[in-house]
Protein backbone atom coordinates (compact mmCIF):
# COMPACT_ATOMS: atom_id res chain seq x y z
CA UNK A 1 0.00 0.00 0.00
CA UNK A 2 1.12 3.52 -1.11
CA UNK A 3 -0.55 4.89 2.15
CA UNK A 4 1.10 8.67 2.77
CA UNK A 5 3.57 8.46 -0.34
CA UNK A 6 2.59 10.75 -2.71
CA UNK A 7 6.26 11.86 -4.87
CA UNK A 8 6.57 11.24 -8.12
CA UNK A 9 9.20 7.69 -8.40
CA UNK A 10 10.38 9.54 -12.15
CA UNK A 11 11.86 5.71 -12.67
CA UNK A 12 14.75 6.42 -10.10
CA UNK A 13 16.05 4.77 -7.03
CA UNK A 14 15.70 7.75 -4.28
CA UNK A 15 19.19 9.16 -4.26
CA UNK A 16 19.02 9.57 -8.03
CA UNK A 17 15.37 11.34 -6.99
CA UNK A 18 16.96 13.80 -5.01
CA UNK A 19 20.09 15.07 -7.05
CA UNK A 20 17.57 15.40 -9.84
CA UNK A 21 15.76 17.84 -7.17
CA UNK A 22 19.12 19.56 -6.37
CA UNK A 23 19.98 19.66 -9.41
CA UNK A 24 16.86 21.69 -11.33
CA UNK A 25 16.98 23.56 -7.51
CA UNK A 26 20.03 25.02 -8.51
CA UNK A 27 19.13 25.42 -11.86
CA UNK A 28 15.97 27.91 -11.07
CA UNK A 29 17.73 29.81 -8.54
CA UNK A 30 20.70 30.37 -11.14
CA UNK A 31 18.53 31.25 -13.62
CA UNK A 32 14.99 32.41 -12.36
CA UNK A 33 13.11 30.11 -15.17
CA UNK A 34 13.57 26.90 -16.16
CA UNK A 35 11.61 25.05 -18.78
CA UNK A 36 11.45 20.85 -17.50
CA UNK A 37 8.71 18.25 -17.89
CA UNK A 38 5.23 19.29 -16.36
CA UNK A 39 5.84 16.23 -13.46
CA UNK A 40 9.41 17.46 -12.58
CA UNK A 41 7.97 21.36 -12.32
CA UNK A 42 5.41 20.56 -10.17
CA UNK A 43 7.68 17.90 -7.55
CA UNK A 44 10.28 21.16 -7.99
CA UNK A 45 7.38 23.54 -6.69
CA UNK A 46 6.88 22.78 -3.04
CA UNK A 47 10.99 21.43 -2.43
CA UNK A 48 11.68 25.32 -4.09
CA UNK A 49 9.14 26.86 -1.90
CA UNK A 50 10.03 25.65 1.30
CA UNK A 51 13.54 26.84 0.79
CA UNK A 52 12.58 30.15 0.14
CA UNK A 53 10.67 30.21 3.31
CA UNK A 54 13.55 29.31 5.27
CA UNK A 55 15.86 31.98 3.00
CA UNK A 56 13.50 34.48 4.10
CA UNK A 57 15.17 34.72 7.66
CA UNK A 58 18.91 35.44 7.16
CA UNK A 59 20.83 33.58 9.37
CA UNK A 60 23.92 30.93 9.81
CA UNK A 61 21.56 28.45 10.65
CA UNK A 62 19.02 28.36 7.73
CA UNK A 63 22.16 29.33 5.41
CA UNK A 64 23.97 25.72 6.69
CA UNK A 65 19.94 24.07 5.99
CA UNK A 66 19.80 25.78 2.93
CA UNK A 67 23.18 24.27 1.43
CA UNK A 68 22.61 20.72 3.04
CA UNK A 69 19.29 20.84 0.41
CA UNK A 70 20.45 22.16 -2.14
CA UNK A 71 24.45 21.14 -2.15
CA UNK A 72 25.63 24.65 -3.25
CA UNK A 73 27.43 27.44 -1.41
CA UNK A 74 26.77 30.05 -4.61
CA UNK A 75 23.26 29.21 -5.06
CA UNK A 76 22.12 29.38 -1.07
CA UNK A 77 24.04 33.09 -1.10
CA UNK A 78 22.28 34.26 -4.06
CA UNK A 79 18.73 32.57 -2.41
CA UNK A 80 19.37 34.03 0.40
CA UNK A 81 20.26 37.49 -0.57
CA UNK A 82 17.91 38.31 -3.62
CA UNK A 83 15.27 35.43 -4.50
CA UNK A 84 14.11 35.27 -1.25
CA UNK A 85 14.22 39.58 0.04
CA UNK A 86 11.75 39.85 -2.76
CA UNK A 87 9.10 37.97 -1.03
CA UNK A 88 9.71 38.95 2.72
CA UNK A 89 5.78 40.18 2.54
CA UNK A 90 4.66 37.57 0.73
CA UNK A 91 3.27 34.07 2.10
CA UNK A 92 4.09 31.56 -0.24
CA UNK A 93 3.45 31.34 -3.89
CA UNK A 94 6.66 31.82 -5.24
CA UNK A 95 6.60 29.98 -7.96
CA UNK A 96 4.56 29.75 -10.85
CA UNK A 97 3.88 26.61 -14.06
CA UNK A 98 3.24 27.64 -17.19
CA UNK A 99 2.27 24.48 -19.36
CA UNK A 100 4.45 24.73 -22.66
CA UNK A 101 3.44 22.33 -25.76
CA UNK A 102 4.49 18.40 -25.80
CA UNK A 103 8.02 17.72 -26.97
CA UNK A 104 7.85 16.63 -30.21
CA UNK A 105 10.48 14.13 -29.89
CA UNK A 106 8.53 12.11 -27.55
CA UNK A 107 5.34 13.75 -26.80
CA UNK A 108 6.36 14.42 -23.05
CA UNK A 109 4.41 16.94 -21.80
CA UNK A 110 6.35 20.31 -21.11
CA UNK A 111 6.21 23.28 -18.49
CA UNK A 112 8.25 26.27 -17.83
CA UNK A 113 8.52 26.95 -13.80
CA UNK A 114 9.63 30.77 -12.53
CA UNK A 115 9.83 32.79 -10.00
CA UNK A 116 6.50 35.06 -9.68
Amino acid sequence: MRHHNKNRKFGRPSNQRHALLKSLACSLIRDEKIVTTEAKAKELRPFIEKIVTNGKIDSVTTRRVIKAKIGSEEMTGKLVSEISNKYIERNGGYTRIIKLPLRKTDAAKMAQIEFV
